[in-house]
């Protein structure tokens, strides 16, 4: 166990690094906005709460090095306790009846759906689509076009039904789930704040102005970290079965 957590936290170490470094939006705070939620909660919901730890904090951290360094140190500690606190609770949750699942399932994704519409707008005011050449190069006489609330309003429909997706696949565990990562996505959210208001010195303007960005990174962890990681622990289990055939059919 102890060399698997070895290598499970370099490796998704790693995969955190690359999820948040490799996509960086830039919001009209001056903030960005990245996908490294979505590794974070797969490697806590997988690996557990250390490792959640471990990868959450150092991974992300490294990210913020090369992306804001100001960032780095506060990164750390609120990502590392925020995999920690996923991968704790869901190590302790229960499983729900169907119908409190349902009820679950299809509250948050009204609540997804709603927050990415009100949150894109307001955070990503000028979200327009160009085209142009072979290799995305834009030219002079290629239009832009806005495409502001089109595309938060497609964006929240496509929330709301992948979400009521995500819901039913999971299944009866989906509920406490759900709550390790809005409970560790709460965290995240009121640590950055604290940081950039009292470490950083920010004011107040520019941390307020941060929170929605930083709730709709833990929402669309939400939505897309539980499919992956059930994915990924039926594959960890599958294999840790047939090892241990093997192992026994060595031992007869």
């Amino acid at each position: 166990m102890r060399t698997r957590e070895v290598a499970g936290a370099a490796v998704f170490t790693a995969f955190v690094f690359a999820a948040t470094f490799s996509f960086a939006a830039t919001t009209s705070t001056g903030g960005y906005f990245d996908v490294g939620e979505v590794m974070v909660y797969i490697t806590a919901l997988v690996m557990g709460p250390y490792v959640g730890a471990f990868a959450g904090g150092v991974g992300s951290m490294l990210s913020d090095a090369l992306l804001a360094p100001q960032f780095a140190p506060g990164t750390l500690v609120i990502k590392g306790a925020e995999g920690f606190i996923v991968g704790y609770l869901a190590q302790k949750g229960f499983r729900g009846n169907q119908g409190i699942q349902k009820r679950v399932g299809l509250l948050l994704a009204g609540v997804v759906g709603a927050a990415v519409i009100v949150i894109g707008l307001v955070s990503f005011p000028d979200v327009s689509l160009s085209l142009g050449q072979l290799g995305l190069t834009p030219t002079a006489s290629t239009p832009d076009y806005p495409l502001s609330v089109t595309v938060w309003t497609g964006v929240a429909c496509l929330a709301f039904v992948v979400t009521l997706l995500v819901s039913s696949r999971i299944g009866q565990r989906f509920t406490w789930v759900a709550i390790a990562i809005l409970a560790g996505g709460t965290e995240m959210v009121a640590g950055y704040f604290i940081y950039e208001t009292q470490i950083l010195q920010l004011g107040l303007v520019a941390p307020t102005a941060e929170i929605p960005v930083n709730l709709l990174q833990a929402l669309v962890g939400l939505v897309v970290a539980p499919p992956i990681a059930a994915r990924v622990q039926g594959v960890f289990g599958a294999r840790a079965r047939l090892r241990d055939g093997q192992m026994g059919k060595e031992v007869v």
